[in-house]
């Protein structure tokens, strides 16, 4: 099975090694993007609630 695994292309192996480095840079953006909104842009609690309420009804989409 080891040995299967291991003789996949390199693309494959590349391909996955891209998927995991934008999926963890998403991961590392998303908590920090509050914080920008509100203290680069001066969004205000409102705008942010919505903003926020907006990303959280098209992901359960």
């Amino acid at each position: 099975m080891l040995k299967k695994i291991l003789s996949l292309p390199k693309t494959v192996w590349l391909i996955g090694l891209i998927s995991l480095i934008n999926d963890s840079a998403s991961e590392m953006v998303y908590p920090l993007l509050p914080l920008y909104l509100s203290g680069v842009l001066l969004a205000g609690p409102r705008a942010l609630g919505i903003i926020e309420g907006i990303a959280e009804a098209t992901s359960s989409l």
